[in-house]
């Protein structure tokens, strides 16, 4: 069942999803097998804002996707801590013989987050074509995601140092080069009018999204699916 978002916090938000507004976008959806990829993002690692619905964005994408399509399969692949290779070498295959006719590809962040990326960032690149390529080969739409990239990160340890919103920043502008050259359907988040609220988009960790990130996520994922269809 998709989730319901009358009278909460999240049904006054703008950046949402209205009630309903999910089920007329993807009223005509043709997607019937959909697999994410990725690292903890993908996993759906988050944490609870009151007035919010609680699920990850991945997960929420596809209960509005099963709301129009209950026989939907589902494959959520995703893993914490991994980077772009790792996903390659542990996730795809897996995911080729789930044989999706939908995929959400949700990496790159744990490469960026690292000191020293723009000397590796081509071989990122090259790692995500090495996920999406194959996917597309068979047939499969590929969803690619341009990360929320806050001004400032003050919680996150020292290590990454001063230059990390510069670094997933650079993530997000390749990954939406990227998109295009690749043909996937691209989510950008990078810029999304929201990181100027008021309302903090990270969880306690400083790094990984909220509910409310996630509630806008869902709602950009789902408007862009319905771009596609």
């Amino acid at each position: 069942m998709a989730p319901e978002y009358a009278q909460t916090l999240e049904s006054l938000d703008p950046h949402c999803l209205r009630d309903g507004e999910a089920a007329r976008l993807l009223a005509r959806h043709r997607w019937r097998r959909f697999a994410v990829l990725g690292d903890s993002v993908a996993e759906g690692l988050t944490e609870p804002v009151d007035g919010y619905h609680p699920l990850a964005f991945p997960d929420r994408v596809r209960a509005e996707l099963a709301a129009v399509r209950p026989e939907l399969a589902y494959l959520n692949l995703g893993r914490r801590n991994l980077r772009v290779a790792e996903v390659h070498a542990t996730q795809l295959s897996a995911a080729l013989a789930f044989a999706p006719d939908l995929a959400m590809v949700i990496c790159g962040a744990n490469d960026a987050m690292r000191p020293g990326y723009e000397a590796r960032a081509d071989a990122v690149d090259a790692g995500l074509t090495a996920i999406v390529r194959p996917l597309q080969r068979t047939g499969t739409e590929v969803v690619t995601v341009s990360l929320f990239v806050m001004p400032a990160y003050p919680s996150l340890p020292s290590w990454l140092g001063p230059a990390f919103s510069r670094r997933m920043a650079l993530l997000g502008r390749r990954l939406a080069a990227l998109a295009l050259e690749l043909g996937t359907i691209h989510v950008d988040l990078a810029n999304h009018p929201a990181i100027g609220d008021d309302d903090h988009l990270t969880g306690s960790d400083g790094l990984h999204g909220n509910g409310r990130s996630h509630a806008i996520a869902a709602a950009e994922v789902v408007r862009r699916l319905a771009r596609a269809i």
